[in-house]
């Protein structure tokens, strides 16, 4: 039976999984796969990736559908997300919209960003409507509207166009 060219590579992205969703890995993934896919996403060396929790904890969400108001594996959003990973990596009780943690932290300029600190965005607003946690190398997660759970560049054209600015929880 010969296969149509849309219909081969139909199969091929089935197959190999291709997408926006990279969980290759699971959350019983090993050290070293951890290592390897976020330093590979980061683009740092795998002896940067070194707070296992972390990186874990994205790994178990990474590609959890967007969904606003959610808090679970059903869907999550951007400020869900941000609270449920401190409370379960940094052990910080957080609450509040995307708009209030911003209120709530101390603000600091892109440069200054580390690992752990939030990264605010006004989507269309004159108002901080977005949030995500820095990672490395410009890099950040967050709950994507489109996407899920995914990592970004703050340096992708649409971020760039709507950072607001940086935070450090107090």
């Amino acid at each position: 039976m010969k296969l149509s060219r849309f219909t081969y590579i139909l199969f091929l992205l089935i197959v190999f999984g291709c997408g926006t969703k990279h969980q290759a890995t699971g959350g019983s993934s090993s050290k070293n796969n951890i290592e390897d896919k976020y330093s590979h996403l980061l683009g740092v060396n795998k002896e940067n990736i070194s707070d296992r929790k972390l990186y874990a904890f994205i790994d178990d969400w990474y590609g959890t559908p967007y969904q606003y108001g959610g808090k679970t594996k059903k869907g999550i959003d951007c400020s869900g997300f941000t609270i449920l990973l401190y409370k379960e990596v940094f052990g910080k009780e957080l609450c509040g919209t995307s708009s209030s943690l911003y209120n709530q932290c101390k603000k600091i300029s892109k440069e200054e960003l580390k690992e752990g600190d939030l990264v605010f965005f006004k989507i269309e607003s004159k108002d901080i409507s977005h949030i995500g946690i820095y990672l490395q190398n410009n890099k950040f997660v967050h709950a994507s509207t489109k996407a899920g759970i995914i990592v970004n560049d703050l340096n992708e054209v649409y971020y760039k166009k709507y950072f607001a600015g940086g935070g450090r929880m107090k």
